[in-house]
């Protein structure tokens, strides 16, 4: 771990471990008894393929350890018509803060894309009541402002990585990042963590990214490693499947070839980092 890099493991982020840390720093930061974002996560908005996701992704100690209160100004990269974190961060940021959603291009040649697009924005529209001041901007690369320049407190993709690498344009994507937070703005990342005892693929072929190289990323375009958690770990995944990580849950590309066993593996094995922007 890099010098001054403080960790956050998986048993710091639960129950009574989870206040101590912040309360005794005396910021009154009431993350962990936080009950809007709990009612959030915990609301009738949410569906229940995303609910069932809970046990993989934690949304509250996630969110928690990132950070993120109802008064922030957060840029969601990529969020797709599931919109995991949209039925969270829509309702809990409606108030006092903003989200935003940093959806692909309108114009992308990408059918997958277009059906994303498609999806998200016809789950918006039928909650008014909780997305309808969330903001939609467009994402690719560089190539669009998807925040206005030093305005966004967090920036957040979850398990994208890997098609940046794939695209060549991991530079270019980070970049946009640091132009939209504002100094000391905070990006969260989460992926596929590789295997550190082997190299990394270029491409990301199998969707796994290891960590040592995403952090790299960041620090490249000027970020600064603040905190890493284990909250989303799984040492159960062992990252050799035929069909790389989408052979696991939820998407379990051999269909049902050894799904109970994949299925008894879980979602797979991830970091959650935490940078901040230079300047805060």
């Amino acid at each position: 771990m890099a010098k001054g890099v403080f960790d956050v493991s998986r048993r710091s982020l639960t129950g009574a471990a989870l206040t101590a840390p912040f309360v005794s720093f005396g910021s009154r930061m009431a993350f962990a008894a936080d009950e809007r974002l709990r009612a959030a996560i915990d609301g009738p908005q949410r569906s229940p393929a995303n609910r069932a996701r809970d046990v993989y992704r934690h949304p509250f100690e996630t969110l928690t350890f990132l950070g993120v209160t109802e008064t922030s100004k957060v840029v969601e990269i990529l969020p797709g018509a599931a919109g995991y974190w949209t039925e969270i961060l829509g309702p809990y940021l409606r108030d006092r803060g903003l989200y935003i959603a940093a959806n692909a291009p309108k114009d992308t040649a990408s059918a997958e894309m277009q059906r994303e697009n498609a999806g998200f924005l016809a789950m918006m529209a039928s909650d008014a009541a909780n997305y309808g001041k969330a903001v939609v901007t467009e994402f690719e690369a560089d190539r669009y402002a998807i925040a206005p320049t030093g305005s966004a407190d967090f920036v957040l993709t979850f398990r994208n990585i890997h098609n940046w690498m794939a695209a060549g344009e991991t530079d270019q994507c980070f970049a946009a990042f640091a132009k939209a937070l504002k100094p000391g703005g905070v990006l969260g990342v989460e992926e596929h963590r590789g295997r550190a005892d082997q190299p990394q693929d270029p491409l990301a072929k199998s969707g796994y990214v290891r960590q040592d190289v995403a952090i790299g990323f960041a620090e490249k375009a000027g970020f600064q490693l603040v905190a890493s958690s284990e909250i989303n770990a799984n040492p159960r995944d062992t990252k050799d499947y035929p069909a790389g990580v989408w052979t696991l849950p939820p998407t379990y590309r051999l269909k049902d070839q050894d799904r109970e066993k994949f299925a008894s593996i879980g979602e797979s094995d991830r970091f959650l980092l935490k940078f901040a922007k230079a300047g805060g």
